[in-house]
């Protein structure tokens, strides 16, 4: 997990993490701006190990961190004599936007490297392609705000894992989710919380809700992130009893950097 924060979070990072597998590390979002370097690097992971990229949806805490590993993959594939590929997946308007602030804002040597080293890849909403060793589906979520995409991946072992994005579950992706190895979904507050921090107004959901819809789907572990931070110390600890309210499965609310070990059964 690179960063488990929402949106203006100043206490850790903008929610976006690292799937890795004995053959390739894909990228969920990158944060909101260069803070997706710091963060990778803390992690020990080397830029040039990610050839995966997937963009959720267009908000800028989701979005602007991909710019920046589009400008390091591009820059150094125009100094490399045997350059890397970076694949970026996402529904046309994530792929749209990325494209055009790169055009604004990139220089020409860098842009040189869209359609040879930088390969953009739209998927549509129900779509399987293979991502490395990943069998990987795109799916709408059917947000109420922005266009998103989740995705649902079978691991080469076997397990599956599903992202709700960074709102609430709509049971129009019930087939995509139901018994699952692993549910990642948001949590923006605690329920008792929920007047301070007002998610609803947001469309997001409660720790309490994240517990309803585990109950509903079944997975057999949750990850819960894109929290408030107001108080990281006890974050985990408090999340985690308010989701045991409603489900009683593995819960892990895990904090910036912390490794999430999926081959675990």
């Amino acid at each position: 997990m690179l960063g488990t924060g929402y949106a203006v979070a100043t206490r850790c990072y903008n929610t976006c993490f690292v799937i890795t597998t004995p053959r390739c590390r894909l990228l969920v979002d990158a944060g909101g701006g260069n803070g997706i370097l710091i963060q990778l690097s803390k992690a020990g992971i080397p830029l040039n190990e990610i050839h995966h990229l997937f963009i959720t949806h267009t908000h800028t805490d989701h979005i602007l961190g991909c710019v920046w590993m589009v400008r390091m993959a591009a820059q150094a594939a125009a100094e490399d004599d045997t350059p890397s590929v970076l694949h970026i997946y996402g529904h046309d308007k994530a792929i749209k936007v990325l494209n055009e602030i790169c055009r604004l804002t990139l220089s020409r040597k860098m842009l040189g490297q869209f359609g040879k080293t930088i390969l953009f890849h739209v998927l549509e909403d129900g779509a399987t392609i293979p991502v490395g060793d990943i069998q990987f589906t795109g799916f709408d979520i059917h947000s109420t705000k922005e266009k998103q995409f989740g995705f649902r991946a079978i691991l080469p072992d076997g397990q599956s894992l599903v992202c709700l994005g960074d709102e609430p579950y709509n049971k129009a992706g019930y087939r995509y989710l139901v018994n699952t190895d692993w549910l990642l979904c948001e949590a923006f507050c605690l329920y008792a919380e929920r007047e301070h921090f007002k998610p609803y107004e947001k469309h997001h959901s409660t720790a309490l809700d994240c517990g309803s819809v585990a109950a509903e789907l079944k997975p057999r572990n949750m990850v819960v992130y894109h929290t408030e931070d107001s108080d990281l110390k006890h974050r985990r600890e408090r999340y985690t009893a308010e989701i045991a309210q409603k489900y009683s499965g593995d819960i892990i609310v895990p904090d910036d950097l912390d490794v999430i070990d999926l081959s675990r059964k």
